[in-house]
């Protein structure tokens, strides 16, 4: 019997896109929707107080007991020694860690017993603010670890599981895993294992055209539940760090941010976008004057737009829109403020027609 814990992902709601469009378009939506747009400061907030939780009901009594979401120092030094490593890559999305948990992005709590799990990516911005976004649900501390924190980020980075690529060519004794991961300490019911283990991701969800068996996003498995490859019937035993793919994939998501700075986004100046599929142009706006501006792109194109306003040198979101699966473009208002600095930042999933795909502010 194992003894490994395991991340275990919740179901998370579909894209709901309209029926009939292109694959290719579809494909570039998949791979792209929980994708932050790069330059975004994602900030993280600790549960730290006791009144910070859940109330759940106690079996057999009728009544119910408070479960803190807190974790001692020690755990969250662990969690904050990930992010660091994950930044200090030189990608183009930073971590901050915040003390008032309406201004996160990213809620993490200790939940002892709850599992490990994330939100991938943007998925977190659907979550109630009151709401963790990734819990960590045993120690952290333990010799081998620190790799369950490095596995959770990720997952907030937008990758998800190694071991589900189809591009790994597993595959599994499937009764002897659901039997391995029935008992302890996962207990998991055949749907989570079916989740986080059997199922094999769109090709396009995946975070490289080739499995990486020692990626971070993987799971270690003990021998007798790989059939094939052969090389993996005694098992598979990632090092629990990060891999040079693991490295190479983030990258190319979230490349560092060009020397030469965003170019100036005029008022009622268009400018032709000229991205391919995953790539981002980045403008910034400083109004002459004081009032409602409009953003938006024009084209058949798939995109991402988030306005960001300057604060204490930081860009802060300020207004946000995804058109993505639509047949519209995305437009945005946003009062604008004379004498402070906003970024626009534009990421394409896909362009599909003749004509230029462009951006401007009026």
């Amino acid at each position: 019997m194992t003894t490994a814990r395991y991340c275990s992902l919740a179901e998370a709601p579909g894209p709901g896109f309209a029926p009939g469009l292109a694959a290719e378009r579809l494909g570039a939506l998949a791979g792209g929707r929980r994708t932050w747009v790069n330059g975004t400061v994602l900030h993280y907030y600790f549960y730290d107080d006791d009144c910070d939780g859940s109330v759940i009901a106690v079996p057999g009594t009728g009544g119910t007991r408070h479960v803190s979401w807190a974790g001692a120092k020690e755990q969250q030094d662990v969690v904050r020694e990930c992010f660091q490593e994950w930044s200090g890559l030189g990608i183009g999305v930073t971590f901050r860690e915040v003390t008032d948990r309406t201004e996160a992005e990213l809620r993490i709590g200790f939940q002892l017993g709850d599992g490990s799990w994330s939100a991938v990516g943007r998925d977190a911005l659907r979550v109630g603010l009151t709401e963790r976004t990734m819990n960590f649900g045993w120690d952290l501390t333990a010799p081998g670890e620190r790799g369950t924190a490095l596995h959770e980020i990720g997952h907030a980075l937008g990758m998800l599981h190694e071991h589900q690529s189809p591009f790994a060519g597993i595959h599994w004794d499937d009764e002897a895993v659901y039997a391995e991961l029935a008992g302890p300490p996962n207990h998991w019911s055949r749907e989570t294992t079916d989740r986080n283990v059997l199922r094999k991701l769109d090709p396009a969800e995946v975070n490289g055209h080739v499995w990486d068996p020692q990626s971070v996003m993987g799971f270690a498995f003990p021998s007798g539940l790989i059939l094939e490859p052969e090389q993996y019937r005694a098992g598979l035993h990632p090092s629990g760090t990060l891999s040079g793919a693991d490295k190479e994939f983030v990258l190319r998501r979230y490349p560092p941010a060009a020397p030469s700075g965003p170019q100036a986004l005029v008022p009622f100046r268009s400018v032709p976008l000229g991205l391919g599929p995953g790539g981002q142009a980045d403008f910034v706006v400083e109004p002459a004057e004081t009032r409602q501006y409009t953003v938006g792109t024009f084209g058949d194109s798939d995109t991402v737009v988030v306005v960001f306003e300057e604060r204490d040198g930081e860009p802060r979101f300020l207004a946000g829109r995804d058109d993505g699966g639509t047949p519209h473009n995305t437009t945005i208002r946003a009062r604008l403020v004379k004498g402070r600095r906003y970024f626009v930042r534009v990421r394409l999933y896909s362009a599909w027609g003749a004509g230029e795909t462009a951006v401007m502010c009026w």
